[in-house]
């Protein structure tokens, strides 16, 4: 979402605070040789000069080489210019890139890499012989190839996928890991359509509409598949993956992908609940925009939850639990189809406008479907989470703030729950400020209004349509204002709102059972019969309240709790993961092996990063000894950021 609209600084004006800046001392540096007019972009972690020229439109043309791991191919560019030919050269972000000729409108042309600026990789700048009138445009075609060192990609072996037939690749962008494939103005400000021509032996998936896929010649296995994407979305969305993938369908306008052999078990686990969760949204926002929503499956390495690839979401296996309560993720997902893909954060300093929003209308679908006390029992899980990262961090932390200083940082440093559970809260005390009446009316203003609009038409609705549904502050209490202030622009917990327990007060009164076992006398006898009629998500309220104690579970009684349960036998991932989070706690040795056995076949980062660190805790040579064996199966952002919990921030 543009933060020069829906931010607290605009629509709060007694916030204040500056427009972010983008560039560091040593990037403006860096910019001033590069002799480029530059105008103060907005992005802090782009060393691109988008300001000046913005790609309208992107045409990518990639073999995938599973034998070499790379692609290889060309990307086009039609840059659009924002200057009256101020600006002679372009400036486009790359990381650890191979590059070939470049042509400007089809004739060479003169071009360089600069010195990298780490993190955020090595600008290319692209001398032009004149410059361009104000909305002329300009056609670059870059021959690039990736390498090694691509951060953007993973690539399987077949043994590393679940069927162990063939080699698989997918794309992981966000936020900043699209210069790794190609070179782009790698920046979530700047949105443009997108053809992909991908050739590969086997099938592909794209954050594009298939087009057209051809068949494969006697010369070749290889094929070429069409896509387009005719909506405008930022570098991050740019998506691929290609590997032994069949679909099913689990709606009339959605189908699941992913491994053959798992193909009856995903189409089980969604096809229940897709076309209800769009159905649903579409009633809170407006409709579906994208034409299709389809969820592909990845192999376990995939470091998140999903992504929220249009066309595609990329979604973990963790979600596929046989009982269908993970799929609140493609809620998640599938919400960002409004707030974050269709009207996105400017920079990653704004994520929150992003998830912050997204958590929100995740949590408005399950509420219509599940009942309100539902959506409360999600936001005190959410609570939790956002307690948990406010404590890694440390409660002063910048990264606990919702609106961020990323000048000179690396995006994913700063990832956590926090712009995705403060910036619910946030959203949630408006609700409760205004009425939910009100701002029921206010959500599809907002979408709507800042619907792919570039930001001086942004801000002349802004001024000129006094219809914010009177969110204006000065319908509200001063001591209100203060506190909305305070809860963006502050780092800490914001205040905690008053949640409807009613769905997690039954399994704090078993956690409460438990706590008595550690005195002197107990009358309570743990049974299997104690964990009837909950679901698995309050199972995950009981484990974490247990982890909230100060004083750990006894080792013994953690095994009994396991044993009793069957919780260290979880096919969840989600519960199997807070219980062995539960049981290293408590000193348990039962559960330092499974749990490493754990590490080595779920590469999401919500599992792998806080089993790591209390692994590390309960045994450190363990710890080391696992991942050294499984770093390879890790996604390059997980491994980085793995290695970073466990062995310290490397110095740049």
């Amino acid at each position: 979402m543009n933060p020069s609209f829906f931010s607290p600084a605009r629509i709060f004006s007694f916030l204040s605070f500056s427009t972010p800046t983008a560039v560091t001392v040593r990037s403006r540096q860096l910019f001033r040789r590069m002799a480029t007019t530059v105008t103060n972009p907005r992005d802090p972690n782009t060393l691109s000069n988008y300001n000046n020229w913005r790609s309208a439109h992107i045409t990518a043309n990639f073999e995938i080489l599973f034998d070499q791991k790379k692609l290889v191919g060309n990307v086009v560019h039609k840059f659009r210019s924002t200057t009256e030919a101020q600006s002679k050269e372009i400036i486009l972000d790359t990381s650890h890139l191979d590059i070939g000729e470049v042509k400007v409108d089809g004739q060479a042309s003169k071009w360089e890499l600069l010195a990298p600026l780490e993190p955020f990789g090595t600008p290319l700048k692209i001398s032009l012989e004149k410059g361009v009138q104000l909305n002329e445009t300009i056609e670059v075609d870059i021959a690039v190839k990736t390498t090694d060192k691509c951060t953007a990609l993973q690539w399987l072996t077949p043994a590393q996928t679940s069927n162990k037939k063939h080699p698989y690749m997918f794309s992981q962008c966000q936020a900043i890991h699209a210069r790794s494939i190609f070179p782009c103005q790698d920046t979530p400000d700047v949105k443009s359509t997108i053809d992909f021509n991908i050739t590969s032996p086997l099938p592909v998936k794209t954050s594009g509409l298939l087009i057209k896929e051809s068949h494969p010649t006697t010369e070749s296995e290889s094929q070429l598949y069409r896509f387009n994407q005719s909506v405008p979305i930022p570098s991050y969305l740019f998506a691929i993956a290609s590997g032994d993938v069949s679909e099913a369908s689990i709606g009339p306008r959605s189908v699941v992908a992913t491994s053959p052999d798992k193909l009856d078990e995903c189409k089980w686990e969604l096809e229940a609940d897709t076309e209800t969760f769009i159905n649903t949204i579409e009633k809170i926002v407006y409709p579906y925009a994208w034409g299709q929503y389809n969820v592909l499956i990845l192999p376990p390495s995939f470091p998140y939850g999903g992504m929220e690839n249009p066309i595609f979401t990329f979604a973990t296996p963790s979600i596929i639990s046989k009982d269908r309560e993970n799929v609140d993720v493609i809620a998640h997902e599938l919400a960002h189809s409004w707030s974050g893909n269709l009207v996105t954060n400017c920079s990653w300093e704004h994520f929150w406008l992003n998830e912050g929003w997204t958590v929100y209308l995740e949590r408005r679908i399950l509420a219509a479907i599940h009942g309100e006390a539902y959506r409360h029992f999600s936001s005190i899980i959410g609570w939790k989470a956002l307690t948990d990262s406010v404590d890694h961090f440390g409660h002063d932390h910048e990264f606990t703030k919702l609106i961020t200083d990323l000048k000179g940082k690396d995006p994913d440093d700063a990832f956590s729950s926090v712009p995705y559970e403060k910036g619910f809260n946030f959203l949630f005390h408006l609700e409760n400020l205004v009425g939910k009446a009100k701002f029921d009316k206010f959500i599809p203003h907002v979408v709507l209004h800042c619907l792919q609009v570039q930001i001086p038409r942004l801000i002349r609705i802004q001024s000129n349509n006094p219809r914010l549904l009177q969110l204006r502050p000065r319908s509200l209490q001063a001591s209100n204002r203060t506190r909305l202030g305070q809860m963006v622009l502050r780092p800490r917990l914001p205040p905690k709102p008053e949640f409807d327990t009613s769905l997690v007060d039954v399994v704090y009164d078993l956690a409460n059972k438990w706590q008595t076992l550690s005195g002197a006398e107990s009358s309570f006898k743990p049974a299997a019969s104690d964990l009837d009629g909950l679901t698995a998500n309050q199972i995950l309220v009981f484990l974490e309240q247990i982890l909230r104690w100060e004083q750990p579970l006894r080792p013994e009684l953690s095994k009994l709790m396991g044993d009793v349960y069957g919780l260290s036998k979880s096919e969840n991932i989600e519960v199997a993961n807070l219980y062995f989070q539960v049981g290293m706690k408590a000193g348990d040795q039962s559960v330092i092996e499974p749990t490493a056995e754990l590490l080595g076949r779920i590469g999401r980062m919500k599992f792998v990063r806080p089993l790591f660190r209390n692994l590390q805790k309960a045994n450190r040579a363990v710890a080391l000894e696992t991942f050294d064996k499984y770093k390879d199966f890790y996604h390059p952002i997980c491994r980085a950021m793995v290695e970073k919990d466990l062995f310290g921030k490397k110095e740049n």
